[in-house]
């Protein structure tokens, strides 16, 4: 019985780390100097001025719309909102204790079989999809409250609707200005381990919803897009300012993983990080800021101390979990409505890798045995 494996010098590193899969026009994380840029436009430049609407826009048409196309887009979005009676009792069916993101992934699913959504994908096809994912959220949430579900208004904008959704009342400014900022934050970061998936699936020329279903399933893990839920958990065992340094110190004792820190691509800090720091400033209470504050300003020291070859600092998901229990969120809703945000990058991938397309179909190393011979069952110890 042979034992022999193989080795290719050539092989790609662990992870797929450094390797350029596609080229792509969308957006680019430029992580040495902790700069994304969303079409040519650093996020900075965005965050806080262009709606997510806007965002959208510019993420699928390459550029921003003009009052005109942005008129045009709020209408046509506004009136894709509902649910088809199909994906409603699809929802309805679900058991109160489904995971949000479950509830999401199905739904979308559900969505795609009763539009129906097929063939090519087109621009029509991402607007439907990017206008329902709130409604399937908020209709979920309420239920398994033991609520109807709230139909959404056609005055309200994209965040504003989503937080009527979720409550049966018109949200307060602030809390919608949040929200959408979050929403334009989140809403494409180059190649993630979701838009990958969403792009290999597009490659096979499936349809626009499958390939998203695929990105709702690779979000969903708390590598990718469960880590803000992460670190509320964290900062509430942490308790208090006095608590910060004894408890960072023995996790960090005890090799455990500080959540809202550390970065694959950036070796700085995540510029999304800085803006949504500051967005936390203002909505949080001062207790709770002073917390999460002093978390990140000690566990940044310790982390630089005792690890300082990995270049570690505060990445989206610290702050986004401040920004988004502000606005009333529950925590397992943290991850949906990420996917809320990022679905508007998810579809201009897919629009992209349409274009010219080839299919993706990497190469593996195998590091199996060789020259095995078969027996019978009989013959085998």
């Amino acid at each position: 019985m042979s034992s022999v494996t193989t080795s290719n010098p050539s092989a790609a590193p662990k992870g797929l780390d450094g390797v350029v899969v596609a080229s792509t026009a969308i957006s680019h994380v430029f992580g040495n100097e902790g700069r994304l840029v969303y079409r040519g436009y650093d996020i900075g430049q965005l965050a806080g001025k262009a709606t997510f609407e806007e965002v959208c826009f510019l993420l699928w048409k390459g550029h921003l719309p003009n009052q005109v196309e942005l008129d045009g887009l709020r209408t046509t979005m506004s009136a894709q909102r509902a649910l088809p009676d199909a994906v409603l009792a699809t929802i309805k069916a679900m058991p109160a204790s489904t995971d949000p993101m479950d509830d999401l992934r199905t739904g979308a699913s559900a969505i795609g079989a009763a539009l129906p959504i097929s063939g090519t994908a087109t621009f029509e096809q991402a607007l439907a999809l990017a206008a329902r994912f709130p409604t399937i959220v908020a209709a979920f949430d309420r239920l398994r409250k033991g609520k109807e579900p709230v139909a959404p208004r056609a005055d309200l904008g994209h965040a504003a609707n989503y937080l009527y959704m979720l409550t049966g009342e018109v949200p307060p400014e602030n809390h919608v200005k949040s929200l959408d900022t979050y929403l334009v934050l989140l809403a494409d970061h180059s190649m993630n381990a979701s838009t990958f998936t969403a792009r290999v699936i597009a490659s096979t020329e499936s349809d626009i919803c499958s390939a998203i279903v695929g990105g709702i399933g690779a979000l969903k893990g708390p590598l990718h897009g469960g880590a803000p839920a992460l670190v509320m958990d964290m900062l509430d065992a942490i308790g208090t300012v006095d608590n910060i340094k004894p408890w960072i110190n023995q996790a960090l004792d005890g090799h455990h993983k500080l959540m809202g820190f550390g970065h694959r691509v950036y070796k700085t800090t995540d510029p999304r990080a800085e803006i949504l720091r500051e967005m936390a400033r203002q909505s949080s209470t001062p207790e709770f800021f002073a917390l999460a504050h002093g978390t990140e300003e000690y566990a940044l020291a310790e982390l630089h101390r005792r690890k300082s070859d990995q270049k570690l600092y505060t990445n989206v998901e610290f702050y986004s979990a401040a920004v988004l229990s502000s606005v009333g969120l529950d925590r397992d809703l943290f991850p949906s409505t990420f996917a809320i945000s990022r679905v508007a990058g998810w579809t201009a991938h897919v629009l992209e890798q349409m274009v010219g397309n080839r299919l993706i179909r990497p190469q593996s190393e195998y590091v199996g045995p060789l020259g095995l011979t078969f027996a019978p069952v009989s013959e085998r110890p």
